[in-house]
């Protein structure tokens, strides 16, 4: 059974940062790439950050958060992370990681399983 387990995520203040983990109990390498979905409340789950599979590391980001999140990975250990500086209160949210169609253009997955997600809460 595939499992994801993410981490990380508490309560700070709008500008401050916040670095979220993600532990995948399948091999990075098996996919197109890894994401981060994050789903605020009352509003639909959306992709806010991608990472390719392969040796390129290659990364692409929402409008929302590009220039403000990082996404990296270590494939030996099937970990994502995300870094998230200068955050803003519409950042607040439940934050998962899985899988992705496709990186560029940033595509979410089929996906029918998921992490329990970790909460992000920023203040004003």
């Amino acid at each position: 059974q595939v499992q994801l387990v993410e981490s990380g995520g508490g309560l700070v203040q709008a500008g401050g940062s916040l670095k979220l983990s993600c532990a995948s109990s399948f091999s990075i390498f098996e996919t197109n790439g890894m994401g981060w979905y994050r789903q605020a409340p009352g509003k639909r789950r959306e992709l806010v950050a991608a990472i390719t599979s392969d040796s390129s590391g290659g990364t692409n980001y929402g409008v929302s958060v590009k220039g403000r999140f990082t996404s990296s990975r270590d494939n030996t250990k099937n970990m994502i992370y995300l870094q998230m500086n200068s955050l803003k209160p519409e950042d607040t949210a439940v934050y998962y990681c899985n899988r992705v169609l496709r990186v560029a253009p940033m595509t979410p997955g089929t996906i029918t399983s998921w992490g329990q997600g970790t909460q992000v809460t920023v203040s004003s």
